[in-house]
């Protein structure tokens, strides 16, 4: 007999198909897309190979974005992911990725979104500053601190705002996220015209596409290894995926509301489809327009790693920096509306296991999961005010960040370990009702696969101290599993 796996009823359900789609293409788009370039610039050491770079990242996420629709019309729950691991591999898989989500790639992510909403609202406002604090740093140990400066304020009131909002109801975060991701995206297609139609520069043109593959610049990878040989461009391009892959990352957050959105087994697989499509395209977009604004080693050492800005001020001198800085705080706003809403609804599934915080089991009277939303909101803000130190140059970093960069490889394993779970649940489920059947299966979903592992194990041989922290944080997950699990 086929099985039929039945939908939430507690939730109110008001993501129709364009809805779903702004969530998913306003969880993608924050501040990445204006930045990474420069850094991948650097790795690839040619225009060819960042484009490449790219249109590697847009493989990987399409196939797996189509691979989840037939896990998300399968099994249209709250939670999403966290169901699909917990389905196919056991509970313990199911709690360790949100255990993850929870403790750095959710709270993380949001507060580094934040943050760089505050940093360029001081742009505009130079009263939001990193060096101008309300708590100056109080150092708890030589490389740590805890401070409170204008910018973590404005970052924190963020988190708060729109924490807030989405405790009121549905209705409210759909709102916001309609609007700022159609604004958002009508930014980043504006700044693509603009380079493609007003910033095309004969110099920088000839320069980047006349001579795609010659290496200039090369960042060493590793002792004596860079993009200047045939090997060392293809560690170069694994090593790159860490930004692109990043900078194109949640795109999964609309399997998390799923028993919000209308039509579910439609919708969802519907909306990975075309907010992954339209993402990736303006992002390889986004990357030949800077190509053809800028010479090859201005987008390398862009100041400040800030590409978009570099080409804005070379097309319009003296507005570019105030034009990206409205833009990128919208789209980080929008960004962040997105990421809080979604999170939540994977804790609350959590909870409803038994391996959470029980209050987040439960919905207030406007039918949203208030207090995964507040717990989220709270650990962000534990997250925003930690303070890395570097004590030989003196200066101060953020602690999200490097739980983030450890986190990427993690991240990375749930995915590959989700599109195992399409395998793996074909065989142990074969009679459950399949709405959508994953494009291209099994070859696309292999490819993803092989792909997604060939980056993983370049990144843990030659990146190991970003790398392999990220499973400590995985593992210590097991020992609170176990204090769920038997308190429950």
């Amino acid at each position: 007999m086929t099985t039929i796996t039945p939908l939430d009823t507690e939730f109110k359900r008001g993501l129709g198909l364009y809805a779903s789609t702004m969530v998913v293409v306003g969880s993608m788009i924050g501040s990445g897309i204006f930045l990474v370039s420069a850094e991948m610039g650097r790795q690839t050491a040619s225009p060819g190979l960042l484009l490449t770079a790219w249109i590697v990242t847009g493989g990987l996420t399409l196939a797996a974005a189509l691979s989840y629709g037939e896990l998300a019309a399968m099994m249209p729950r709250a939670g999403g992911q966290y169901v699909y691991l917990r389905e196919a591999f056991g509970p313990l898989w199911g709690f360790l990725y949100g255990w993850t989500l929870f403790m750095v790639i959710q709270t993380g992510t949001i507060a580094a979104v934040a943050v760089g909403f505050a940093r360029y609202t001081g742009y505009l406002l130079p009263w939001f500053s990193e060096t101008l604090y309300l708590i100056s740093p109080i150092h708890l140990s030589p490389g740590y601190a805890v401070s409170l400066s204008t910018v973590q304020l404005l970052a924190i009131l963020m988190v708060a705002l729109l924490t807030w909002t989405n405790t009121r109801g549905l209705d409210w975060g759909r709102l916001i996220q309609n609007v700022f991701t159609t604004t958002k995206t009508g930014a980043l297609l504006a700044l693509i015209a603009a380079g493609l139609l007003f910033g095309v520069n004969a110099a920088a043109t000839s320069g980047n596409f006349g001579d795609l593959w010659t290496p200039r610049g090369a960042t060493p990878l590793a002792p004596g290894l860079d993009a200047t040989t045939a090997y060392g461009m293809f560690i170069a391009l694994c090593v790159a995926q860490v930004g692109s892959l990043f900078s194109a990352d949640a795109w999964n957050n609309i399997t998390f509301t799923a028993g919000e959105v209308k039509e579910p087994r439609r919708n969802i697989p519907l909306a990975l489809a075309f907010g992954t499509g339209i993402v990736i395209t303006l992002y390889v977009l986004a990357n030949v327009a800077y190509l053809v604004t800028l010479p090859f080693d201005a987008i390398q050492h862009a100041p400040s790693d800030r590409v978009a800005t570099a080409t804005l001020e070379a097309i319009f001198p003296g507005l570019g920096a105030t034009i990206m800085a409205i833009a990128i705080m919208i789209s980080t706003f929008g960004c962040n509306n997105g990421l809080i809403l979604a999170g939540a609804r994977a804790y609350y599934a959590m909870a409803r296991d038994g391996v959470f915080v029980r209050r987040a089991a439960t919905l207030n009277g406007d039918k949203v999961p208030a207090w995964g939303l507040l717990l989220q909101g709270i650990w962000t803000v534990v997250l925003i005010l930690p303070r890395t130190y570097n004590t030989s140059s003196q200066t101060y970093g953020n602690l999200y960040g490097d739980l983030l960069t450890y986190v990427i490889s993690a991240a990375l394993i749930f995915y590959i370990l989700t599109i195992a779970g399409l395998f793996r649940l074909r065989a142990t489920m074969p009679d459950i009702e399949r709405p959508y059947r994953a494009f291209g299966y099994p070859i696309v979903p292999a490819l993803y696969i092989v792909g997604a592992a060939a980056v993983l194990l370049v990144l843990f041989t030659y990146q190991t101290a970003t790398t392999w922290p990220g499973l400590v944080i995985i593992l210590a997950g097991v020992p609170f599993y176990l204090f769920w699990t038997r308190t429950r």
